[in-house]
């Protein structure tokens, strides 16, 4: 089995006061707190990179992983250093892993954790493989206008890294529910190099989708909230995670939320959330994670911890 044993993670430490930016598009602290849930958001520096958050996440690892040990690495992002050449790359030289580690890149978005564990699953699971690193990372600072209030005052830098292995206890997938509406693609998107979000189609589509998605798989394998020990929802704003887990009808206490000092970090959002809490669980628990946005897609998955 491939099993999720570790996540590492590093924020961008320039730190943006979302208070003091909201009282320059007028907007109430109130809304602030309770709407985006964000009070500061975490941005690289001028000389950060998507390669430099990353090696730093690996750095931040729980568990000591020897680098010659790594068969696969890949990288979830659509803001990368370069088009060419592809940030895996990149990372296999900075990280000094083995130059039979094979290496690629996922381009999504806030959906893209959830399919990049789908992937490096699968693809460990038919090459055989023993070992392999999921990175994420998407500065949007890069893209976002600070004179946008649709998305200057959410996103926020970050990267993680997942460590999968054959080995040790973890979280194993037992299934996923994934989907794409492209017809909506043009309402998250970036348009002469800034970024573009219509907020309202956005979230229509999130509180419409996402919901029936989490309850679908829910059906597929037979479950129940009370047989959920955790949700992990993409931190899209406060206000989406608390839409869809009164709509999905789920027990609020089990759905964490933590995005309140570094902001939306896209496909880093779950793990973020995740990583902290890896040490906490027992064998046979369940989470349900669902990533959803750029694309418009979504992504859900369930998984169960595997002990040794």
């Amino acid at each position: 089995m491939i099993k999720l044993r570790a996540i590492g993670q590093h924020l961008g430490t320039s730190k943006q006061d979302n208070i003091a930016l909201a009282a320059k598009f007028e907007l109430d602290p109130e809304f602030i707190a309770h709407k985006i849930g964000v009070s500061e958001r975490a941005h690289m520096q001028d000389t950060d990179s998507v390669l430099s958050l990353c090696t730093a996440a690996f750095k931040h690892l729980a568990i000591d992983i020897p680098p010659e040990s790594i068969d696969c690495c890949i990288l979830v992002t659509q803001n990368p250093d370069r088009n060419i050449p592809h940030g895996a790359a990149e990372l296999q030289h900075a990280l000094n892993l083995p130059t039979h580690c094979a290496c690629f890149d996922l381009s999504l978005g806030c959906s893209g954790y959830v399919y990049g564990l789908s992937v490096i699953t699968g693809f460990m699971q038919t090459m055989g493989f023993n070992n392999g690193l999921l990175f994420t990372c998407d500065p949007y600072s890069r893209v976002v206008s600070k004179d946008d209030k649709n998305t200057a005052l959410i996103f926020g830098d970050g990267a993680t890294v997942s460590w999968l292995s054959t080995s040790g206890s973890g979280w194993v997938a037992e299934g996923f529910d994934f989907g794409t509406d492209g017809s909506g693609a043009d309402e998250l998107c970036t348009q002469d190099g800034q970024l573009y979000m219509n907020g309202r189609a956005v979230f229509n589509f999130t509180a419409s989708r996402v919901p029936r998605s989490i309850q679908a798989l829910m059906t597929q394998y037979n479950c129940s909230d009370a047989d959920i020990s955790r949700y992990y929802l993409h931190q899209g704003s406060r206000y989406i995670v608390d839409t869809i887990t009164q709509r999905a009808k789920l027990d609020a206490d089990k759905v964490v939320f933590g995005m309140q000092h570094y902001g939306n970090t896209v496909s880093s959002s779950i793990p973020m959330l995740m990583g902290p809490e890896l040490g906490q669980f027992h064998a046979n628990d369940r989470c349900i994670m669902s990533g959803f946005g750029v694309g418009l897609s979504w992504a859900s998955g369930l998984f169960k911890w595997e002990t040794t």
